[in-house]
């Protein structure tokens, strides 16, 4: 299991030293969510930050785009450091050809999907993919509860992507109390946000949210 600290919940003020505090805590990598404002009701951080945070850390970045036109954006986002670009299949009018351009400038190529949107839209694109992030709540805010019906979700995609080395993602109300649940349902990355930055220990967060999931897969 990976878990990655989003840092949507983290304290721009200290991002700096948020970040050095999860990566001792043994993080596996950082989750950026990039925000325009139209796809989702938020706005967030751009390439700048990005290129800053690659100089602060050993950390891979997952760099999540909830952005229209991603198309247009891929490469800066992979010159500013992101190691992982996840485009939304709702925001993609080819998302094949999005997904080989994510490639093709050096990073891994994810999906996510929206609660509303089914495993069955990726049916054509499975081997196009390094990574499929479900979202468990309606993106565009932090600490927001997670939707029970993303379980049944994420054992679909765990059965469509079969053997495929494609890793499975979720994003939303993940904690210590569901870790266990999904990790059962095949998820292999935790995205975790106020989870991690809202707890009083932030890195006793991350340790305790590999140690809840290592329940499921250790049994």
């Amino acid at each position: 299991m990976k878990i990655a600290p989003s840092i949507l919940s983290a304290d721009f003020a200290a991002l700096g030293d948020a970040i050095a505090l999860v990566e001792a805590a043994g993080a596996d990598q950082l989750h950026v969510d990039v925000m325009d404002g139209h796809f989702v009701p938020n706005l967030t951080i751009g390439p700048p930050v990005i290129e800053a945070i690659k100089k602060r850390t050993r950390l891979p970045l997952d760099v999540h785009l909830m952005i229209e036109e991603p198309e247009r954006w891929i490469e800066t986002y992979a010159e500013a450091g992101a190691g992982l670009i996840t485009v939304h299949e709702e925001a993609c009018v080819h998302l094949q050809r999005i997904l080989a351009q994510i490639r093709e400038a050096g990073a891994r190529a994810g999906v996510a999907l929206n609660p509303s949107t089914p495993p069955a839209v990726l049916d054509y694109v499975v081997d196009d993919l390094d990574l499929v992030l479900v979202m468990s709540v309606n993106p565009g805010f932090g600490g927001q509860k997670f939707i029970p019906a993303t379980y049944d979700k994420l054992r679909r995609l765990r059965t469509l992507l079969g053997p495929r080395r494609v890793e499975l993602s979720v994003d939303g109300g993940v904690n210590e109390h569901n870790a266990a649940e999904l990790a059962a349902a095949g998820v292999d990355v935790l995205v975790a946000g106020s989870a991690i930055f809202g707890a009083a220990d932030p890195s006793g967060a991350v340790r305790g949210l590999r140690s809840a999931s290592e329940v499921a897969t250790s049994s």
